[in-house]
């Protein structure tokens, strides 16, 4: 059996649910095949994608502009107007596979009526996942197709949103988060001490952690003076991403505070996950990757709205909102510092994984 995952760098979510579902098939001896036929296919596509990081990175309320552009130039939503098809169809042709899952919005419309295209016959089956939590602005149209065979999520406000946008109701189905295998089960003892004395951190410190978005998003400069003001005895530790330039910058800067800094590149999915599991909070931009991760281990996030946010990170914060639960933001350091003065429990609200109904759906997916 074989399956082909459509998704695009745009973000590191869509690639974190394409990277969980290629785990899954993996487990479940199912040759699979992550396509990126955005930044693959065409140049026009390429710098349409690097627009959208470059966006994500320094100006993301600019991206309620992109977004509506987006949405109304629904410029691949038919297979006459994909550019690059003869390089995407080549590579569907070669893998033959006997089912499609798609992680982006879109890749929903134009790029699988080129699969279609190309069979006379049964053509593979199609599943989209949306990995956005709740319904808002950001929850783009293109994420519906009714001709999928299935439309799958993390909760029942992103089916809800689906539905809405003229999905069938028989075709869709809650399954829960998709993330990297090592969140699907806690970190032990063990495994929890060896991270703490791998990374050389204190084990009778509470530890805050200062995320980065796959494009390297941060407000680390803004965030370690608010852990000062706060007066809380933390250990932080913070996430650098690729950025050789952030982990010196934050080195230099750390010399200015009193409590202990630990900068680090950026880290594998186990101890991502252990690290997590670890934090008293996290404090990052509210996207889908970041929130789907603090919400599946128990983590309190306050979220980074310094630049503005996207139309899709606001689908994220509604999630929190809709569901009764605190917000918390910050733009400026003295917000996050009265955040940090407060008293942090382990989080109760947390969102359910379900392995065992992922690997259901995609075996029935490829096998049907």
């Amino acid at each position: 059996m074989r399956l082909i995952i459509l998704s695009s760098k745009t973000g590191g979510g869509h690639e974190m649910r394409a990277q969980s579902i290629l785990d899954f098939c993996n487990s479940l001896e199912i040759e699979a095949k992550i396509l990126r036929p955005l930044e693959d296919g065409s140049l026009i596509y390429f710098f349409g994608t690097k627009i959208y990081n470059w966006i994500q990175c320094f100006y993301p309320k600019l991206h309620c502009f992109y977004f509506r552009f987006l949405e109304y130039a629904s410029m691949h939503s038919s297979s006459k107007k994909i550019l690059g098809k003869k390089n995407f169809q080549d590579q569907i042709k070669s893998f033959a596979p006997n089912a499609v899952i798609s992680v982006h919005a879109h890749l929903n419309h134009g790029f699988w009526d080129l699969i279609l295209d190309m069979y006379d016959k049964v053509p593979p089956r199609f599943m989209i996942y949306s990995g956005e939590l709740d319904d808002g602005f950001g929850f783009s149209k293109h994420w519906v197709n009714p001709n999928a065979d299935l439309f799958c999520g993390p909760s029942e406000k992103t089916i809800a949103a689906a539905i809405q946008r003229g999905m069938p109701s028989y075709k869709c189905k809650v399954i829960g988060p998709l993330l990297r295998k090592p969140f699907y089960q806690d970190p032990d003892f063990k495994k929890r001490n060896s991270f703490l004395k791998d990374f050389g951190l204190n084990q009778a410190l509470p530890i805050g952690l200062l995320a980065t978005g796959a494009n390297g998003v941060n407000s680390h400069e803004m965030a370690l003076q608010a852990i000062s003001r706060s007066g809380i005895n933390y250990q932080v530790v913070v996430l650098c991403g690729k950025s050789h330039k952030l982990f010196e910058k934050i080195n230099l800067i750390s010399e200015r505070y009193n409590f202990p800094i630990r900068t680090v590149y950026q880290l594998n999915a186990d101890d991502m996950c252990t690290l997590m599991h670890l934090s008293k909070w996290v404090f990052g931009r509210p996207g889908a990757g970041l929130t789907t991760e603090a919400l599946a281990t128990g983590t309190n996030i306050i979220f980074d709205v310094s630049k503005g946010i996207m139309p899709q990170e606001q689908n994220n914060l509604n999630y929190f909102t809709n569901n009764g639960q605190a917000l918390r933001v910050a733009s400026k350091a003295e917000q996050l510092s009265m955040h940090l003065k407060r008293e942090f429990n382990k989080s109760s609200f947390e969102i359910k994984l379900n392995s065992k109904l992922i690997k259901k759906t995609i075996l029935s997916l490829v096998n049907e």
